[in-house]
């Protein structure tokens, strides 16, 4: 009930009111209702927050405000909206509290769950807090180990020793996207290069699906980009190189196998099998020194193009296929053992990192392709298309036919074969640590590996006395005898369970399918249920997920499509990164600079619709923006202005014809805008439409009915408190969204520009609709236009009606 005696906007009170209200009545709880048309069913999904013992920070409401008007919109235009929120719980940070304080994972991780999931309440979202999901619970990570052994089941996991980053601190495998500037991301130590047991997922088998279907979403080209690049499809081939003595074949692939007559040296990865079998006496101490320090450094840092290029000759040579010329064979962390065949044919003429390592080490440089078919001196790596020189029987050709040509050639003699090659690695499974989903597998020294029964699941984390690591590569799991030593699930002989856990990155690989049907317990969803709802419509979050999350949650979801588990090939049809928060003057937020902005602390000072409102007004969506105290004290005056309006004396007489306009426009574009998630000129405008009405003396029904309408997605609490003022029945989201009438949304005057020879010398707002004939008369009876054309004579005069007068004159 709306409290009369409240003179000032008491944010804190009417917020409090208003949540508790949503929270006792289920506001938000939204079930399947088949009578629905597919067209008005609405998934809208936010990237669920890690629960960090930080709390909530201000780029995560961000994204959940955007996510929260544009749901509120839609349920009031009749949109049937699911729009649930969770917890990504699993995963290295509260394992490494725990290794400080010995407080267990999930202790820490729910008590931050519950202050998350205050925060996130502060706010007026209107999630669903019935389908809550997190990804350590029990319940859920059961059928994150369903999925994976579906995946295994399929051939898609295996078991491999592979050189990964290994952080010395963390005493874990990290992924290549952990590890910046050589250093583990978490803890900043140097990370090294280690062979490890690791399960591994074959993603690979899905490159051209996870590339061709991109063309299906609703994504930003940037985005797209991104995930293009990361998959990194080419095509070429693979070209066989003898070594001198006979003794091997170091296989290579190029994108330009029309090169092949230029290439004058080897490069193998220092990781590359044949090093130490090639590497002569008088090189072998300089070789092992130079691997010794590669494994020092991430991939990354390794193919930094800006990076001065560092080498160590092996003593070895191979002979080029094509012209049988002996070329020596060197080592270079810049080759990744991971891409292609982990060795390449240098051509360094035509390749600019080739280029600069021949330069440093005085290699020879072959010129065999020229812009216009002549020979002549290269300053820098020509790397363009052009014409073959200096090779053989295929000089002339242009650079296409003779890719064609000289791939035929090799196939023909033996030597090589057309190939397509994929950037994209396998999925490294695998991690070294206790807070993980214990991976469902069964080593028999009988049977092998072994599944365990479906039935079985989940299986469950151990108790543990010590979360540190190993160090020799295993997890803490691998040290409590009790858990890992296992009957084998398919002969009832001894076996050991599989003591590695999955990634952060599987819990989230799916759970946008459990909050369909969080409490089932025979399926992870009903097919019921994700035909129902998917895909989901909308995707909010930060750019930093825009490679890796995405493109596993891709590649599981397919997976799952081809067990016939989903209705659709994609999850995400439309996705929109938010732009980062930055500190006041534009530089990046962090506790060392001492500019972190606590929600916490707006809230308490402005209210939530404050901070709502000004993250939105803040600029667009997907653009970076730095935060400003004056720009949060702005937006609550907006608020106040509006709560002062409300208390005014209501009337129901019709309002004044120019604010009946002015509401009309103001409907049209603030629907508009949100619809298309402009929210920054959505607001302004409700800041102009506010500045006419505080004007008026009383308040008229049929223009404040409808605008506390259209601001109740942006300030709900501030808008449910006005409606019930206004005499209404809460909630306002069951509400209709007002509609406006076209012709009261139109201009009555446009700006016409006058202009003499083309140039523009005055212009003047008149009523839309005049003639040629009184434009033109207006034009020259302008004060500016007769001094330019006095004197002068009138050649003709172009007028295009509601746009421009053009005098010509001579």
């Amino acid at each position: 009930m709306y409290d009369a005696d409240m003179e000032t906007y008491d944010f804190t009170k009417i917020e409090k009111k208003w949540q508790d209200f949503w929270d006792q009545n289920k506001t938000f709880r939204v079930k399947e209702d088949p009578g629905v048309p597919k067209d008005k069913r609405l998934y809208v999904l936010d990237m669920f927050p890690y629960p960090s013992s930080a709390g909530l920070h201000v780029g995560h409401p961000e994204g959940y405000t955007a996510t929260d008007i544009y749901c509120r919109y839609m349920k009031m235009n009749g949109h049937h909206v699911l729009h649930p929120m969770g917890f990504d719980s699993l995963g290295l940070p509260a394992e490494n509290y725990a290794i400080k304080t010995g407080t267990h994972p999930r202790k820490s991780t729910e008590d931050n769950i519950k202050r998350f999931e205050e925060q996130i309440k502060s706010f007026g979202f209107c999630y669903d807090w019935d389908r809550v999901v997190c990804t350590h619970d029990e319940n859920y990570y059961k059928w994150t180990q369903w999925i994976f052994l579906k995946i295994w089941e399929k051939g898609l996991a295996y078991e491999d020793e592979v050189p990964i980053n290994w952080c010395p601190s963390c005493l874990t495998g990290l992924a290549n996207e952990e590890v910046t500037d050589g250093k583990c991301e978490r803890c900043h130590a140097q990370v090294e290069r280690r062979n490890l047991r690791q399960w591994i997922l074959r993603i690979t088998a899905y490159a051209d699906r996870l590339l061709a279907d991109l063309d299906k979403l609703n994504w930003s080209e940037g985005l797209k980009i991104m995930q293009r690049n990361w998959i990194g499809r080419s095509e070429g081939a693979n070209v066989k190189f003898s070594l001198e003595d006979k003794s091997d074949i170091i296989e290579v692939y190029t994108t330009r196998p029309d090169t092949l007559f230029g290439a004058t040296y080897m490069v193998l990865s220092p990781e590359h099998s044949l090093v130490p079998k090639i590497t002569t006496e008088t090189q072998k101490k300089a070789v092992e020194d130079y691997i010794r320090q590669a494994k020092m450094k991430s991939d990354l840092e390794r193919t930094d193009l800006a990076k001065e290029k560092t080498g160590v000759f092996t003593g070895a040579y191979a002979i080029n296929p094509v012209n049988n010329q002996k070329i020596p064979v060197w080592i270079s962390d810049y080759i990744l053992i991971s891409y292609g065949t982990g060795a390449i044919m240098a051509v360094p003429a035509h390749d600019e990192r080739d280029f600069e390592f021949a330069k440093k080490f005085d290699l020879d440089i072959i010129q065999v392709v020229s812009k216009d078919g002549t020979l002549y001196d290269l300053d820098e790596a020509f790397t363009e298309k052009g014409v073959a020189v200096n090779s053989g029987q295929f000089n002339g050709l242009p650079t296409e036919e003779f890719k064609k040509k000289i791939t035929e050639w090799l196939t023909e003699k033996g030597l090589g074969n057309f190939t397509i090659n994929y950037k994209l690695r396998d999925w490294i499974f695998s991690r070294q640590r206790y807070w993980g989903e214990p991976i469902p597998l069964v080593h028999c020294k009988k049977c092998g590996i072994v599944p365990v029964p479906y039935e079985d699941l989940p299986l469950v984390l151990p108790e543990v006395e010590s979360y540190t690591p190993t160090g020799t590569g295993e997890s803490p799991l691998a040290a409590i005898e009790e858990w890992v030593n296992t009957s084998c699930p398919k002969c009832g002989g001894p076996g050991k369970r599989e003591t590695n856990t999955m990634p952060q990155w599987a819990g989230s690989c799916w759970y946008y399918l459990r909050y369909l049907d969080p409490h089932n317990d025979k399926e992870l969803a009903s097919k019921e249920k994700i035909d129902y709802w998917m895909p989901v419509d909308l995707y909010v979050g930060g750019a930093e997920h825009a490679v890796l999350h995405l493109l596993y949650a891709r590649f599981w979801h397919k997976v799952l499509f081809d067990l016939g588990i989903v209705n659709t090939d994609e999850p995400f049809m439309r996705l929109v990164n938010q732009g980062m928060i930055l500190g006041e003057g534009g530089v990046k937020m962090s506790k060392s600079l001492g500019n972190v902005i606590n929600p916490d602390d707006i809230i308490a000072e402005s209210g939530a619709d404050s901070m709502r409102l000004y993250e939105m007004f803040m600029g667009p969506l997907e653009a970076s923006k730095p935060w400003s105290t004056r720009g949060i004290v702005g937006v609550k005056r907006f608020l106040e202005r509006i709560w002062k309006i409300s208390t005014r004396e209501i009337v129901d007489t019709d309002p004044p014809e120019e604010l009946v306009k002015l509401l009309h426009k103001t409907i049209k574009k603030v629907s508009n805008d949100t619809r298309s998630l402009d929210f920054n000129t959505a607001i302004a405008q409700m800041m102009i439409f506010t500045g006419e009405v505080y004007k008026e003396e009383k308040v008229h029904r049929k223009l404040w009915e409808p605008f506390i309408l259209i601001l109740s997605p942006y300030a709900p609490h501030l808008a449910e408190e006005a409606w019930e003022m206004l005499g209404n029945k809460p909630s306002i989201i069951t509400v209709p969204y007002p509609t406006w009438i076209e012709e009261l949304t139109k201009e009555d005057v446009v700006t016409v520009v006058y202009q003499v020879n083309g140039k523009i010398r005055d212009k003047e707002d008149v009523t839309i609709g005049l003639s040629k004939e009184i434009i033109q008369e207006k034009a020259l009876s302008s004060e500016r236009i007769k001094t330019h054309i006095d004197g002068k004579t009138i050649v003709k005069v172009i007028v295009v009606p509601n746009k421009l007068v053009n005098i010509v004159v001579k």
